[in-house]
C-alpha cells in the first residue's frame, strides 16, 4: 500500500485511520482495536502520521517513532479548520491527515518518558494543592456556622484552627469539634506530601544544568525551571523568544484592520501551567523592586506605574518567558543588565 500521510484519532479503545496517497486521494480509510494498533502500523511502509496532542498522543508517537514513522502531534484547535462535515471519528482522522499535511502548521515537540514523568510529579503536586486550597475553604465554611471566622489563606487557617480546638468555651460541639481535628489532620498530611514532592522537585532542578540556568533568574524557582525544561525539551524548535513567549499565551491579542493594529489582553494559548507559573514568579518578584536600578527593574516599575501592578507582573513574565528561552537555547548565563 502506497501511504504517504495517516490520520490517526486516538480514543481509550478504537481508533481511527484515515490516509492518502502522494495524489492527496484516499487508500486507507479503517478502524483498529487498541491492542491491534502497533501491529497495523507495522505492517504500513514509514510515513507521516498526524495526532491531536490529547493524553495519550505522546506515547503513541514514541511507539511509531519506533516503527520508523515520522509522527506529527498538533493542537486539536488547529485540527478543527480542517473538518469538513459532522464530527465523527472517522471524519476527525480526515481532518488530522489534512492538517499535518499542511506545510505551515505548528506542531508539538514529542516529549521523552523522562519528561513526561517529571510533569507527573508537577501535576500530582498541583492536585494536592488544590485539594488542600479545597479543604481549607471548606474548613472556613463550617466554622462560620458557629460563629468562629478564619482569616483566609492556607497559613492562616493552619494557625488559627488548633487555636479553636484547643478553646474550651467557644461553644464549638463534642462532635463538631472531633470532625474539625480529623480536618485538620487531612490538612497536616497535605502538607506533608506538597513537601515531599518539593524536595524531590528540588533535587531534580540541582541535578538540571539547565534548570540551574533558567534558575538565575529572579522570580523563577525549581518549580518554574524543571516544569519548563520538562515541558520545552528544546528550545531551538522555537525561532526566538517571542514565539516562546507567544507559545505560552503571553502576547497581546491582536486584532488589525485597515492598517490599524488593536492590541487587547493576552491570548491565554498554550500551556496553562506553565503561564501560571510564570506570573506567579513575577508577581512575587514586583514586590521587591522598589529602588533597584538595573534596567529590568527601572522596566517594570515603570509599567507598573502606567498600567498598575497586574499588567506590569504580565508583562515581567512575558520578558522572563523571552529570557528563559534564550538560556535554553543558547545554552548562555543569564546576567543583569544595569542601569
Amino acid at each position: 500500500m502506497n501511504v504517504k500521510r495517516i490520520g490517526l484519532d486516538l480514543a481509550k479503545n478504537v481508533f481511527e485511520l484515515y490516509g492518502v496517497d502522494e495524489h492527496e486521494q484516499r487508500v486507507l480509510s479503517k478502524t483498529v482495536r487498541r491492542g491491534k494498533l502497533v501491529e497495523t502500523f507495522a505492517q504500513l511502509p514509514p510515513c507521516v502520521v498526524g495526532m491531536e496532542a490529547c493524553g495519550s498522543a505522546h506515547h503513541w508517537a514514541r511507539e511509531l517513532r519506533k516503527l520508523g514513522h515520522d509522527p506529527r502531534l498538533m493542537a486539536p484547535q488547529f485540527v478543527a479548520p480542517y473538518r469538513k462535515n459532522d464530527k465523527n471519528d472517522r471524519n476527525d482522522a480526515e481532518a488530522i491527515c489534512e492538517a499535518a499535511g499542511r506545510p505551515n502548521m505548528r506542531f508539538v515537540p514529542i516529549k521523552e518518558v523522562e519528561q513526561q514523568a517529571v510533569l507527573t510529579l508537577h501535576r500530582a503536586r498541583s492536585l494536592l494543592v488544590a485539594e488542600r486550597t479545597a479543604l481549607v475553604n471548606h474548613i472556613r465554611g463550617l466554622l462560620s456556622e458557629y460563629g468562629l471566622v478564619l482569616a483566609q489563606g492556607v497559613a492562616k487557617v493552619r494557625a488559627g484552627l488548633p487555636e479553636i480546638l484547643e478553646d474550651a468555651d467557644n461553644g464549638l460541639p463534642g462532635l463538631a469539634r472531633e470532625v474539625f481535628a480529623d480536618l485538620y489532620a487531612r490538612l497536616r498530611s497535605c502538607d506533608e506530601r506538597i513537601g515531599e514532592y518539593d524536595r524531590r522537585i528540588a533535587e531534580l532542578a540541582r541535578a538540571s544544568e539547565p534548570a540551574q540556568r533558567l534558575m538565575q533568574v529572579e522570580g523563577v524557582g525549581p518549580l518554574t525551571a524543571t516544569a519548563i525544561t520538562a515541558t520545552v525539551g528544546d528550545a531551538r524548535q522555537f525561532r526566538n523568544g517571542r514565539q516562546f513567549a507567544a507559545w505560552l499565551g503571553l502576547v497581546a491579542r491582536q486584532r488589525s484592520s485597515g492598517g490599524k493594529a488593536r492590541y487587547g489582553r493576552i491570548t491565554k494559548r498554550g500551556d496553562v501551567y506553565l503561564r501560571t507559573l510564570l506570573i506567579h514568579g513575577a508577581r512575587a518578584l514586583m514586590r521587591h523592586l522598589s529602588g533597584r536600578e538595573d534596567r529590568k527593574s527601572r522596566w517594570a516599575m515603570a509599567v507598573r506605574e502606567r498600567r498598575g501592578f497586574n499588567k506590569a507582573a504580565v508583562a515581567l513574565a512575558a520578558k522572563h518567558a523571552r529570557i528563559l528561552w534564550a538560556l535554553l537555547a543558547r545554552s548562555t548565563e543569564y546576567q543583569v543588565a544595569s542601569a
